[in-house]
């Protein structure tokens, strides 16, 4: 693992003489937040110009000898101090401490490794051999580093780039460079090759041997085979004698029977009721008759009524008294006998309705469920018969599957190769070079599945809907919901969310070939053009990789808004021309 551990800056850009310092190690998100004195700090809301930037700038010096961005090496010296630039870092691989020196107006360049300097050429500040051990010791590009440590919105997106400046950083990415460390393998290979023969040889025997076995496995299931063949066919003849049986009813008929029954049982049902009814009413209404009759007499009688005790005539108002009695009870005991005669002419109506029900339906069950249950038979009968019928052979299969698959082809092609592979050595070594290889193909196929794997994931989270995938010829391919799209065709957010899972999806690769670092930059990426979700979602990446890989991300924005969203806070003040950076981290809570 590369672990970055800390920066000093000196007369580097807007840096001036006074030293500044950035620390690297930790785990955590860090926001790197400009305030510029100059044009008025916080109450103006500057943000720009401060030399947040200036950071990955110098990182990239020190390790490359060049700035980030296409800034000339003299322009990368203080303007106002004119000399004396110096950038320091130190970092750590293997246990080892390695510290590198470079700087310019004295030119300089040195590294250590525990604190002894391995090469000193400090007439040329460049020296290329020491470049080139610090390139060795790193195991990555300048491009690679843009697009894998410092992700900033100045390097021209990898989807932006030409097809073949593409190709150069996906096959460094993928490791193509290995097939140089195989070719020193297949020298050992040469020596394997005899005893390769020998168990060739022997592993032919084996298929022989264990072709035989596998046509007596064969010859067995085929006599299986038949005798379940002839048992499907006894099955269904025995299905075909049942459904004969019962289809000698006629069901339909049996069933509308049942329903005319049902029918006939109402009816009867009903008249019975009604004749039961009709055999009240009658007396009924005779009764009330009498009821009508007796009060008309007595209202009748009234007027040559006399008194019972003594006699004589009743007086008028006794008259009218029972007169108004008498009356009520011929009025109750007429709508009593108009109540009854309704009654009975609508017993007689219902009657006459449902007129002559004929004779009782003759059925072959007692009941309707027997019959539903008899016509459920015959078609489950059918229905088995049907299954009986397209029942797949369960040893077809099996012998054909062993005919085709497990009976190996006995081939000697193998053997001859292996004879003559000793002979074609040196033209293996240099297909293992050459760029059409069959074997550089399979490491871009297995490399490349993983990197794609990522990019998927990293996408997901970040909330981008495309689907996005490196092809074998390792051209990209953007589609959303199943278009064609260029890289062009996204929005400024998409575009942003794109570069970050690539860059993320870079990082995993190159670290799952070569080695871990612990250091990230995303320079302004989250501030262009991304919307809240996309904020969000990249945050929620930054915070898992921060905290699940012990990574240190430093975050660059102008966004005030996402103080609260980080662990830490690292503030870049520009007061006078010149820039500082605190020397503590501002924890965030």
């Amino acid at each position: 693992m590369i672990k970055i551990k800390d920066l000093t800056v000196k007369n580097f850009m807007s840096v001036g003489n006074q030293t500044q310092a950035v620390d690297f190690e930790g785990e955590q998100l860090t926001l790197v937040l400009g305030e510029n004195l100059d044009q008025g700090g916080d109450d103006s809301g500057s943000r720009n110009g401060t030399g947040k930037t200036t950071i990955i700038n110098a990182l990239s010096y020190a390790l490359y000898g060049t700035a980030l961005t296409n800034i000339k090496k003299n322009n990368l010296i203080n303007k106002t101090n004119s000399k004396g630039m110096l950038v320091t870092l130190q970092f750590e691989k293997d246990g080892n401490q390695y510290r590198i020196e470079r700087g310019r107006s004295p030119n300089l360049f040195k590294f250590y490794m525990n604190d002894q300097e391995k090469l000193v050429d400090e007439s040329q500040g460049d020296s290329r051999q020491t470049q080139d051990d610090v390139n060795t010791l790193l195991g990555m590009s300048h491009d690679m580093f843009k697009h894998v440590v410092a992700l900033n919105t100045y390097t021209e997106p990898f989807l932006s780039m030409r097809v073949n400046d593409q190709r150069q950083i996906i096959e460094q990415l993928l490791g193509i460079t290995i097939l140089s460390e195989k070719a020193d393998a297949l020298k050992e290979q040469t020596r394997q090759s005899k005893d390769a023969i020998t168990e060739e040889t022997l592993k032919i025997n084996a298929i022989q041997t264990a072709n035989e076995k596998i046509e007596g496995s064969i010859d067995g299931l085929k006599r299986t085979q038949r005798a379940w063949v002839a048992k499907n066919k006894q099955d269904q003849d025995k299905l075909v004698s049942a459904i004969d049986e019962l289809e000698h009813l006629d069901i339909e008929a049996e069933l509308e029977a049942h329903e005319k029954l049902s029918s006939w049982n109402e009816h009867n049902s009903a008249i019975l009721a009604l004749r039961k009814e009709l055999g009240t009413l009658e007396p009924a209404l005779q009764r009330a008759t009498k009821s009508v009759e007796k009060a008309e007499k007595d209202i009748a009688d009234l007027e040559d009524a006399t008194c019972y005790t003594c006699g004589q005539e009743l007086h008028a108002d006794k008259k009218a008294e029972i007169a108004e009695r008498k009356g009520k009870e011929l009025t109750d005991a007429f709508a009593y006998q108009l109540e009854v005669a309704d009654k009975l002419e609508g017993v007689m109506k219902a009657l006459e309705e449902i007129g002559d029900i004929n004779g009782k339906p003759t059925t072959f069950y007692d009941t309707a469920k027997e019959a539903y249950d008899h016509r459920n038979n015959v078609d489950n009968l059918k229905k088995a018969l049907e299954d009986k019928k397209v029942e797949t052979d369960p040893y077809e299969a099996q012998i054909v599957e062993l005919s085709e698959s497990a009976i190996q082809e006995i081939d000697w092609s193998v053997v001859n190769e292996l004879t003559s592979y000793k002979e074609h050595q040196e033209f293996l070594l240099k297909l293992l070079t050459n760029k059409d290889s069959f074997i550089r193909k399979k490491i871009i196929d297995q490399n490349l599945a993983y990197l794609n794997n990522r990019l998927t994931y990293y996408l997901d989270k970040l909330g981008l809907p495309h689907q996005v995938l490196f092809q074998n010829d390792l051209n990209v391919e953007i589609t959303q919901l199943g278009q064609d799209l260029d890289f062009d065709n996204l929005s400024r957010g998409e575009r942003n969310r794109l570069i970050l899972g690539l860059s993320f999806a870079f990082r995993d690769v190159w670290e799952s070939l070569y080695q871990n670092i612990n250091l990230l930059f995303i320079d302004e990426l989250i501030d262009s053009g991304m919307d809240t979700a996309g904020v969000e979602n990249s945050l929620g990446v930054l915070k898992k990789m921060a905290r699940e890989r012990q990574k240190n991300i430093y975050l660059i924005s102008h966004k005030d808004e996402l103080i609260g969203r980080v662990n830490h806070v690292l503030r870049v003040v520009k007061e006078n021309g010149f820039t500082s950076y605190a020397n503590d981290l501002e924890v965030v809570e």
